[in-house]
């Protein structure tokens, strides 16, 4: 057995991928972590500025599965080789976390781990907007965990 370390390359994304950018990873790249904050193009613009925000993410991630697909864990329980996705909750559901989740069930994989966060806090120009001037409630973040269910995602956390 060869000595050394051994541990998967991660590349941790806000998930605004150029295409040709990914493309020069493949082969390098064992684990994507990308983030999908929106499933709305004109939200993406609204609050990042970002034209086209969820049809470049779209792209973005099916070319990541397709580089290292589902994820894999070990026996160890540690992650090898996969994608990894995130979604922020979002108070009124400004994300459109059923998008995001339809999208990642129906076009990349139902196995998908997906981390549906609730961690939301408004800061920086937050206070902007009103609609994002709270923190997510429960019923908002079981919402998410229930749709993904719903679409048949359950590797979440």
């Amino acid at each position: 057995m060869e000595q050394g370390l051994h541990i998967p390359l991660v590349y941790n994304t806000g998930g605004y991928d150029a295409l040709p950018t990914l493309q020069l990873l493949d082969g390098i790249i064992d684990i994507y972590m990308p983030d999908i904050k929106f499933g709305d193009d004109e939200l993406g613009r609204r609050y990042t500025g970002a034209p086209r925000y969820f049809t470049v993410v779209r792209q973005a991630v099916r070319e990541m599965h397709r580089q290292v697909g589902d994820l894999v864990v070990n026996e160890q329980g540690l992650a090898v080789r996969g994608l990894l996705v995130r979604h922020l909750v979002l108070p009124q559901d400004q994300a459109r976390t059923s998008a995001v989740l339809e999208f990642i069930a129906r076009e990349i994989s139902p196995h998908t781990l997906v981390n549906i966060m609730d961690q939301y806090y408004p800061a920086h120009r937050a206070h902007h907007y009103s609609e994002l001037s709270r923190r997510v409630t429960r019923d908002e973040y079981a919402r998410a965990r229930k749709l993904a269910q719903q679409y048949g995602l359950r590797r979440i956390c």
